[in-house]
């Protein structure tokens, strides 16, 4: 079932009026794509706001009801205020069923936990990259990819190509062919546990902690002590 929102024509334009939109509650955005005309619209800034927290509202085809129609299509761009949690600009693409869209997907590691590098080595998993770019029609879409981690080791890496993608959906490369997807990694204190509980290494520890002998007194304390010891048999005579 697509997310559904409601969207609202927006027939004053420019910053001044996007302005007094903010102060009404309200966010500006755009509609565009597929056989209409890019359309202006206005959306409630709460409701949208809190939308966009929802990981799916990303990656998912939506549902815009506008004027009386309901609408497919995909977010593309939010503009957000540097530090408000204030939303400047919001688009939206409209979406042909026959022709395949590009998107990012977000990937759901599981069973991290349960692996033998983190149950075992005591390791770290890494979570290289957390979204793919994917290529694929509008049906297909998956609203995530699961990256099964129970069998990961230390030493082992899980790249791109090793996930399982759903049917009629493409990876889309950028530089690297096939990139990392996750890694583990042991933290540099636990190796320094292992290697102190080696047996034999408190022995050397304990050797290394003797105390060295005393340095021999330098010439100018032994030259004081002759000067006393002389002192002292004027002293007796």
């Amino acid at each position: 079932m697509p997310i559904e929102f409601t969207a609202f024509p927006r027939t004053s334009e420019g910053r001044g009026a996007s302005r007094r939109m903010r102060r009404a509650g309200k966010a500006p955005g755009i509609v565009y794509g597929g056989a209409g005309a890019p359309q202006p619209i206005e959306l409630d800034h709460n409701a949208l706001f809190h939308a966009l927290r929802n990981e799916a509202f990303h990656s998912s085809i939506l549902m815009m009801k506008l004027d009386g129609s309901a609408t497919k299509v995909l977010l593309r761009d939010v503009q957000m205020h540097p530090f408000r949690n204030e939303i400047l600009h919001v688009d939206f693409q409209r979406i042909d069923e026959n022709r395949k869209i590009h998107m990012k997907v977000p990937l759901h590691f599981v069973n991290g936990e349960n692996s033998p590098a983190v149950k075992t080595s005591g390791a770290i998993v890494s979570h290289v990259i957390n979204e793919i770019d994917v290529t694929c029609l509008p049906k297909d879409l998956p609203a995530f990819i699961e990256v099964d981690l129970i069998a990961f080791d230390v030493g082992h890496s899980i790249h791109v190509s090793a996930l399982t993608l759903p049917s009629g959906v493409m990876v889309v490369a950028h530089g690297k062919t096939d990139p990392v997807v996750a890694a583990a990694v042991v933290p540099k204190a636990h190796v320094e546990e292992v290697v102190e509980a080696v047996p034999g290494a408190e022995a050397v520890a304990g050797e290394a902690a003797v105390p060295a002998p005393a340095a021999e007194a330098k010439p100018a304390e032994k030259e004081g002590e002759k000067k006393e010891a002389a002192k002292d048999e004027k002293k007796k005579k």
